[in-house]
């Protein structure tokens, strides 16, 4: 004797949760909605019988009868950078708090996976999305659609949004002012190609630091490298050979870490032959010998704030003023500088 095949798997509904309560549907969805008033015993067999079935509810359905989702869309450049970890940690945290989820996208600081990202987040009809831009076109493209943009770590949309930001040139100058302070004149500065405000403001603020401490500045101490380039630790061998610093600071902690392996490489001893500083403290950082000195960043609270300013845009509406916070960094000084070789 043949089976008939069974039927697959069908999400459970309310209607189903209804009849195996022996209430309405609208009792069960106001129960299982927590709005409007339904009894307690009644609330307490209708939560009963939803957990034994094991209902979830339809996020897409109440999406389209709301007009509006409880799902942020999140932006990042570099998903396997620590960073942007603790960045999204921080974003989560508050969303999580205020009852929202996020979907987490990772864009290789390339426009065009940016805006992939972002088109998907327009499909599905995601109330504000916090980014860490890599160029103008995205965030353009959301608030022309309606959906709340908040920029962190850098700034770079021609509409007015709200953001939060680093004092990068701030950064930039307390890293250089602490070299010289220990008597370096030439220090070089390893950083990224970009017209991004975070690498423009460390490259201003190392240039304000040597203008300020009567140090001229020299274009072949300055290595701009590009993002994701594979020959980054070959152009630091360049820079090496070519200008003989006596110091690095690297702009980025992925720049920071590339130096170390150069360093090491070449037997050059830290700081005893050549100091290094970074830019983000991350954990491998206090990790080596002598652990690292580094601009250390409020990556979490970078996070907090910008969830926190979405939250406060989704809440008050598009007539409010935008906003833009700017966060300190501060100087940490461990054992990687010391005093340039006589």
């Amino acid at each position: 004797m043949t089976m008939a095949p069974e039927s697959p798997l069908r999400p459970v509904t309310l209607a189903d949760i209804a009849r195996e309560a022996g209430t309405s549907a609208s009792t069960a969805s106001r129960a299982l909605s927590g709005r409007g008033y339904v009894s307690e015993s009644a609330r307490d067999r209708l939560l009963a019988v939803a957990d034994r079935l094991g209902y979830v509810p339809n996020a897409s359905a109440q999406t389209l009868k709301k007009r509006r989702s409880r799902v942020v869309g999140v932006v990042l450049s570099a998903l396997d950078n620590q960073f942007y970890a603790g960045l999204a940690a921080g974003i989560e945290q508050v969303l999580r708090e205020a009852n929202y989820q996020m979907v987490l996208v990772g864009d290789n600081s390339d426009p065009a996976e940016e805006l992939a990202g972002v088109r998907t987040f327009i499909a599905m009809r995601t109330p504000g999305v916090i980014m860490t831009p890599v160029g103008a076109d995205a965030s353009r493209i959301l608030l022309g659609h309606g959906a709340a943009v908040v920029e962190v770590d850098r700034r770079l949309s021609d509409e007015p949004c709200d953001a939060v930001v680093i004092d990068n040139e701030r950064g930039g100058r307390e890293a250089t002012m602490h070299l010289v302070g220990q008597g370096h004149r030439r220090i070089a500065l390893l950083g990224v190609d970009t017209d991004w405000t975070t690498d423009a403001g460390r490259l201003n603020g190392y240039r304000t630091a040597l203008k300020n401490s009567g140090i001229p500045f020299d274009r072949r101490l300055v290595a701009s490298i590009p993002v994701r380039a594979l020959d980054t630790e070959a152009r630091i061998e360049a820079l090496l050979d070519s200008a003989s610093p006596t110091a690095f600071f690297a702009a980025n902690n992925e720049l920071a870490e590339r130096a170390w392996h150069v360093l090491r490489r070449r037997g050059l001893r830290i700081p005893t032959d050549i100091s290094l500083v970074g830019f983000d403290d991350v954990p491998w950082m206090v990790m080596v010998d002598p652990p690292i000195t580094v601009v250390d960043q409020p990556t979490l609270e970078l996070g907090r704030s910008a969830a926190r300013l979405l939250l406060r845009r989704l809440n008050g509406g598009p007539t409010l003023a935008p906003a833009v916070e700017v966060l300190q960094p501060h100087l940490v000084i461990r054992g990687s500088t010391g005093f340039p070789r006589a």
